[in-house]
């Protein structure tokens, strides 16, 4: 059965089947964050390129699911996934945490016997062997939030409901958790090119950061820094879109109509 006719399960959306598309685009979402994040990014992708993104277990549609708080875990279930529906050339983009779970999906994907992917897109961190740990998920949940609102990405209005933020921080909790522990000892060179994207004003990567990535491949490193902070992919979404596809050698799309910004 081809993998577009396959049921992707609970680890993989597919937000538009695109059975002809000749490359998969994996995305795997930054700390907190959730599958619907790149529900816009196919609208604005040429026809050649089908769009599978990850969703982590205890957000949205698998609140119920067990959260797993290990990266060795993760890229286990996220590769388990992946593996059998990777009939075409595929590509992974991660941004933030995800950037470091999709390095290590590419490194045991090759392992497993499986072509490495066309090209790895990191946004938004240093390479994993570079980037610092953490004991944000150590504290209290005030401190907690603190760190969203310092990085962009969650509006303090939007966790004033106790209820709302008891469900929100259990997760972000865990996958706080999840990369404040992971520390790669050395890198891992990849066997195929890897693009970094950075945001000019992001406290936790900025410009010399994505240099870092150097390391993880033999190839040259593609570097694009674009304007905003560590959540610049949602005001820069466009961008990104023509950027993914330089990198990938394919054609640039025309500029889409605006979407609505998603959380």
């Amino acid at each position: 059965m081809a993998s577009h006719h396959r049921d992707p399960g609970p680890w993989l959306r597919r937000p538009q089947p695109r059975p002809a598309a000749r490359l998969l685009l994996v995305c795997l979402p930054h700390a907190g964050g959730a599958a619907s994040a790149f529900r816009p990014w196919q609208a604005l992708l040429p026809e050649e390129v089908e769009v599978l993104t990850v969703q982590y277990p205890g957000r949205e549609d698998r609140f119920p699911d067990p959260l797993v708080d290990t990266m060795a875990d993760l890229v286990r279930e996220v590769t388990d996934a992946l593996a059998p529906v990777l009939d075409r050339p595929y590509a992974l983009f991660g941004h933030s945490m995800g950037s470091a779970v999709a390095y290590e999906v590419a490194l045991e994907l090759t392992r497993r016997g499986l072509p490495a992917p066309e090209r790895l897109l990191a946004a938004a961190r240093p390479a994993p062997h570079r980037a610092p740990g953490g004991d944000v998920h150590l504290r209290g949940d005030a401190a907690l939030v603190d760190d969203l609102v310092r990085l962009g990405g969650t509006p303090r209005e939007v966790l004033a409901d106790p209820d709302l933020r008891a469900a929100v921080l259990r997760y972000v909790r865990n996958d706080y958790r999840l990369i404040e522990r992971y520390q790669p000892a050395a890198p891992e060179a990849l066997p195929c090119p890897v693009s970094v994207l950075v945001g000019s004003d992001d406290p936790e990567c900025g410009p010399p950061d994505a240099l870092t990535w150097a390391a993880t491949t033999s190839r040259p490193l593609a570097v694009t820094v674009l304007d905003g902070g560590h959540f610049f992919l949602t005001p820069q979404r466009q961008r990104v879109a023509e950027t993914i596809c330089r990198d990938l050698g394919l054609p640039v799309p025309r500029p889409a109509k605006a979407w609505p910004s998603t959380p």
